[in-house]
């Protein structure tokens, strides 16, 4: 009888997860072929939405100063998006960066950086990489990298975005922070090929010439090979170009047939602006390479030849900001700051730079505004921390704590401050939250409780409480008066303490309890 009920729980649970992986199926609506699908097209497009402006804030920040350009990739995209085999809400976006890149997250959210378009050289090219991102959100390539996380660990796990030319990298905190698979992993094999294949198809069908995707992979893997490029920091890192890739791409330019559009006296107009003011940009470059190194001298005067070069760019002054700000002259820094939030109102970095910059003047009530605006735009670390001290400092506690436990989800310096803020405010208010206590007992019976300190500060005293259970219906029986531990606990460390009390035999042991009920924070 025992093993026939055993046997219909097992039919009963192979039916369900047949169920299961049977609704989760679909068709992929690029290859047609039938896959998992965990991941709904409704969420792929949330995930998109939701992900792509932090990502963009974190990338650089959007190129604002040629919207004809921005106009220009977007045609180009929604004519590619036509003839595509899914509809989407497709996006199309200039990155303020100058390393060559470009990315797709799921539901059609599609980014190039500016340094990308310099290395361009005529319209079919630009269609090319368009096509080829475009098919990775198509094809769910960026949903089925979710979709294997979600099928292997029950959840999707969040990492921060790699902000470039800044120091917020480990920074980025709350919903900002997306998976690897929505910017900078690698596509497996199967993913590159499906988009260079179906991206050469659509370049063909927009009317481009696909043959300019063929001199393009050839290109990058020149380039590939004496590992010096800088694509190589960009879109190398999770596009990898191979020789077999070229190889399969002429396979297909000999079934699709070569011929279309090539665009060269297009793209050339069109990105005239751009080259032109591309000094100004590898000044700005090497400016922040120079501040790095805090050749302070150095960096002011190739920043102001950035902003000589293109004077409307915000980015240019935020570096003289940082340059003052470095310097530790506040003032000089917020009035640049200033200055860029004028230029561009929608970025970051200037905002709570400013904040900042106005805490450290101890101007607290100013600088709230611009790290609330700063987090608005994109969430870090610095932002919640100072916000969090803020609140503290006028006996907002609650609000303090959400502050602080949303800068220690960075894994930086400052998250851990965060996290030793948190702590302090929350320990004596909820003792067992962070303090592990248990019974244990040596070879004579006699009883003695054991406090794990799992916080990153000390203890001083600790009070506790014995708790004894009855056997039969597991309800309290019986309790101590309060024990104190005088002795305290390190950062991480563990003590016990005698109890009084004996037990006759091993099995009792699981009677009994203890109930942390204060602690001491050593300041």
């Amino acid at each position: 009888m025992l093993n026939s009920i055993h046997s219909k729980k097992r039919i009963f649970v192979l039916l369900t997860l047949m169920a299961v992986l049977t609704t989760a199926c679909g068709t992929n609506p690029v290859t047609k072929k039938r896959e998992f699908q965990l991941v709904s097209e409704s969420q792929e497009i949330a995930i998109g939405k939701q992900n792509y402006g932090p990502a963009r804030q974190s990338q650089g920040g959007d190129y604002i100063l040629d919207p004809e350009l921005t106009a220009y990739v977007q045609s180009i995209g929604n004519k590619l998006a036509a003839v595509s085999d899914r509809k989407l809400p497709y996006e199309f976006t200039i990155i303020n960066d100058s390393t060559p890149n470009a990315w797709a997250m799921p539901g059609g959210k599609i980014a190039f950086n500016r340094g990308l378009l310099y290395e361009l050289n005529n319209e079919a090219e630009l269609a090319a990489v368009i096509g080829h991102e475009m098919v990775h959100a198509a094809a769910r390539h960026g949903a089925k990298g979710m979709e294997r996380g979600l099928f292997l660990q029950g959840a999707m796990i969040a990492v921060g975005i790699g902000a470039q030319n800044n120091d917020y990298a480990k920074l980025i905190v709350g919903g900002a922070q997306v998976g690897t698979q929505l910017i900078s992993s690698k596509y497996g094999r199967d993913a590159e090929s499906e988009s260079d294949l179906y991206g050469m198809h659509y370049m063909k069908k927009a009317g481009y010439d696909p043959s300019a995707a063929v001199k393009l992979q050839e290109t990058f893997v020149r380039l590939s090979a004496d590992r010096k490029s800088n694509f190589i920091d960009g879109l190398f890192a999770s596009h990898p170009p191979s020789p077999e890739r070229v190889a399969a791409n002429k396979v297909t330019l000999a079934q699709i047939g070569a011929g279309g559009d090539l665009g060269k006296e297009t793209y050339t107009q069109k990105v005239s602006h751009l080259k032109a003011t591309q000094a100004a940009y590898l000044a700005y470059d090497e400016a922040v390479k120079a501040l790095a190194a805090k050749d302070f001298a150095k960096a002011s005067l190739l920043a102001k030849q950035a902003i000589a070069g293109e004077p409307r760019e915000a980015r240019f002054q935020e570096l003289l900001g940082d340059i003052a700000l470095m310097q530790k002259k506040p003032e000089p820094a917020l009035v640049l700051y200033d200055k860029a939030i004028k230029l561009q109102p929608d970025y970051f970095k200037p905002h709570i730079q400013s904040g900042i910059a106005l805490f450290n003047m101890g101007k607290k009530a100013e600088a709230e505004a611009f790290l609330k605006r700063a987090n608005e735009l994109l969430p870090t670390a610095p932002g919640h921390a100072l916000l969090g001290q803020i609140a503290e400092d006028r006996g907002e506690t609650a609000l303090a704590l959400q502050h602080y436990q949303v800068a220690a989800e960075s894994n930086s310096d400052i998250g851990k401050e965060a996290a030793a803020r948190s702590i302090r405010l929350d320990l004596p208010r909820n003792p067992a939250k962070y303090l592990k206590a248990g019974v244990q007992a040596d070879s004579a019976g006699n009883l003695f409780a054991v406090v794990q300190n799992n916080t990153p500060v000390a203890i001083g005293q600790v009070h506790l409480r014995l708790i004894k259970r009855d056997a039969q219906t597991g309800r309290i029986a019986a309790q101590s008066a309060p024990l104190m531990m005088r002795t305290g606990l390190a950062a991480g460390g563990r003590n016990k303490l005698a109890l009084g009390q004996k037990i006759s035999n091993p099995q009792e042991l699981q009677l009994y309890q203890i109930s942390v009920e204060y602690a001491q924070i050593i300041e």
